[in-house]
């Protein structure tokens, strides 16, 4: 099983780039998309998290408020620990599942924009790819898909790991500071290289 982290700051073009990896029959599996499955409507986890925050942090509908909840944890740290407490353990099992049911692709894309922050993943992956772009780039990107201020958009990329950092432990980098088509070009040209990484190492072993 050969595993591709995928990472990068808020609005440097993750889901994108994981869109791409997909049309390409990549395997893709993404860490946010299995927290918002996990907190939908009825799931299991919401009673979890309603009992220890709350009804406030609940939707009409019985989902988690995530607007809410982002205001919370954003302010204080003892309660996001709680949260993360109670979805990271759930997320994380999903992940390593649905990259065992890939196992004998070539390579998969795990996505995770908290890469750096969770540890726990690093003995399953094999290499790391951040997608990059410059700061007023990302605020740009973030105020076209949400309602979030500029001093929210800013404490989010505060709270996330420093570009240079991020940089300094990729094993590739794409910088994504123009459209989208230059993004699928620099992904195609990616893909053939893991594709070739993959069989190499497949045929050494």
């Amino acid at each position: 099983m050969y595993v591709v982290a995928l990472t990068g700051g808020i609005g440097s073009g993750k889901s994108e780039a994981a869109k791409i990896f997909a049309e390409l029959g990549v395997p893709v599996t993404d860490v946010d998309v299995i927290s918002h499955q996990l907190t939908a409507a009825n799931q299991p986890l919401v009673k979890n998290i309603e009992a220890s925050f709350g009804s406030a942090y609940i939707t009409p509908e019985g989902a988690l408020n995530r607007a809410a909840m982002r205001q919370l944890v954003f302010k204080d740290d003892a309660a996001r620990i709680r949260l993360n407490a109670i979805l990271h353990p759930a997320i994380y099992d999903e992940a390593l599942r649905q990259l065992q049911i890939h196992k004998y692709a070539p390579y998969q894309i795990l996505v995770i924009p908290l890469l750096f922050e969770s540890p726990h993943y690093s003995p399953h992956i094999n290499r790391i790819l951040v997608i990059d772009c410059d700061e007023k780039t990302q605020i740009e990107r973030v105020q076209q898909r949400s309602q979030l201020s500029d001093p929210e958009i800013i404490d989010i990329i505060k709270a996330q790991t420093p570009r240079k950092k991020r940089l300094k432990l990729a094993d590739d980098v794409i910088e994504n500071n123009e459209n989208i088509e230059k993004l699928r070009e620099k992904i195609l040209l990616i893909h053939e290289k893991y594709i070739n990484t993959c069989i190499l190492s497949k045929t050494i072993s």
